[in-house]
């Protein structure tokens, strides 16, 4: 069956780099970079008393459109700071753009940093501890969902401010379920209904699959199973920090994508970000699509009539994964830096943040940022959203540990044997344990 092969960036197509993270061990920031090398750097204050910052926002088209707005709002509230966007690369090119510019000594005064990437980023002395600018902010931090505090904090510091929030719900495509008379799922559902649901509205000869998962082996097809292993009581590294907490876990949640195999009634998508599998779901070829909010816009624009469903548990529960990303600051003189504080707290503030979470597609990252009227307006607009947002409730976040790129690479292979049918879960766990383990023990 031919598949397209590329489609325009959008805010979505944004959010597909966001659930790769990254893989790369950091030594250059603690090896390479030179402490106190901001010292003799351009203080950033122009002769008229403004100060320049450089942002690299990581962002394309729609999300990019976006943040200029806001940027273009905040000049004119701030206008002794200055934000200078023209810098940086596409997000999921910022890890290895952040460690080149941290070894020459040149970076930025604010980068958009994967959540999964703080950890290693923030081994750097030139990043920034925002402690203080949080718990000065005018949201209260205790306000903020606990998995946009919990991803940004290290060993009690935060290090970074919350930049982007979501989660993990699937949406299902109402007509394709009227069809074959089966009802659409509701909260509480469990994984054995979503695989009998997949086999049900899977038809091999009309090209039709009951659900699809990326299959890079890359973080966007690792984080779909973190859920699963919490909800069975896993987690992703043991309480001695020394080997994986999902052994036996993690056999069970692969014997789910094992059946789903077996079933024919899953879409692998061989190609980084799912692309592909979110244009057969668009196409009305899949029924069910386990993805977030920033899927929301594409799906619309393809004139889907869809609805949104927690996603399914083991145990009842309501359990799901967000993947919060950071504006993450380095010190380049202090000017700089209490410019670059300035800006990332009034991007925070419910006003701007609403703004940012409807017009880039991702969720309030607080409460009371989701309690403001334009933003309920946007939930009662956009089919789903309040089962998104809800859903954070139950909501828990990777750990920011410096090892967990390399964990997340080795389950991303296991998952990989599983849904190409070359392992048994098993083989696979047994695999995955001991290049995880292994890692685990390196020094960091």
């Amino acid at each position: 069956m031919a598949v397209p092969q590329s489609v325009p960036l959008t805010a979505p197509s944004r959010r597909r780099v966001l659930r790769r993270g990254g893989a790369l061990a950091l030594t250059a920031l603690t090896g390479s970079a030179v402490s106190g090398c901001a010292t003799g750097k351009d203080d950033g204050v122009g002769a008229d008393g403004r100060v320049t910052i450089e942002l690299w926002h990581g962002q394309a088209d729609t999300a990019r459109a976006a943040l200029r707005r806001l940027v273009a709002d905040f000049h004119r509230s701030h206008p002794h700071i200055r934000v200078d966007m023209g810098g940086g690369v596409l997000a999921d090119s910022m890890l290895q753009k952040i460690t080149a510019s941290l070894a020459s000594g040149a970076y930025p005064d604010i980068a958009y940093v994967f959540g999964s990437d703080l950890a290693n980023v923030a081994r750097s002395p030139q990043v920034v501890d925002l402690t203080d600018t949080v718990g000065s902010a005018h949201t209260p931090w205790r306000n903020y969902w606990s998995p946009a505090r919990e991803a940004v904090t290290l060993n009690g510091r935060v290090r970074a401010a919350p930049a982007l929030l979501d989660a993990l719900a699937v949406v299902c495509n109402k007509k394709l379920f009227a069809r074959a008379g089966v009802p659409l799922p509701k909260a509480g559902w469990r994984w054995h209904d979503f695989v009998d649901v997949a086999r049900k509205l899977t038809d091999r000869g009309g090209g039709r699959f009951g659900t699809g998962w990326p299959g890079a082996g890359d973080e966007d097809t690792v984080w779909r199973l973190w859920p699963m292993v919490w909800d069975l009581g896993g987690d992703v590294i043991g309480e001695d920090g020394r080997s994986i907490g999902f052994a036996k876990e993690g056999v069970r949640a692969l014997q789910v994508v094992e059946q789903l195999v077996r079933d024919k009634s899953v879409y692998v998508d061989p190609k980084p970000g799912g692309e592909q599998m979110y244009q057969v779901f668009q196409g009305g070829r899949m029924a069910m699509a386990v993805t977030g909010p920033w899927q929301l816009p594409d799906i619309r624009k393809a004139g889907i009539d869809y609805h949104v469903a927690p996603l399914p548990s083991f145990s009842g529960r309501p359990v799901t994964i967000s993947g919060p990303d950071t504006w993450t600051v380095f010190d380049n003189g202090s000017a700089r830096v209490r410019a670059a504080r300035t800006f990332v707290d009034w991007l925070m503030r419910p006003a701007q943040d609403v703004r940012w979470g409807a017009e880039a597609g991702s969720l309030p990252l607080s409460r009371q940022a989701q309690g403001l009227p334009s933003w309920r307006r946007e939930a009662r607009r956009t089919e789903g959203l309040a089962t998104f947002t809800q859903a954070l409730e139950g909501a828990r976040v990777r750990p920011t540990h410096p090892a967990y790129p390399e964990v997340s690479q080795a389950l991303g292979q296991a998952l990989i044997s599983v849904l190409l049918g070359r392992s048994s879960p098993r083989a696979a766990m047994r695999a995955c344990a001991d290049e995880a383990d292994a890692a685990l023990l390196i020094p960091r």
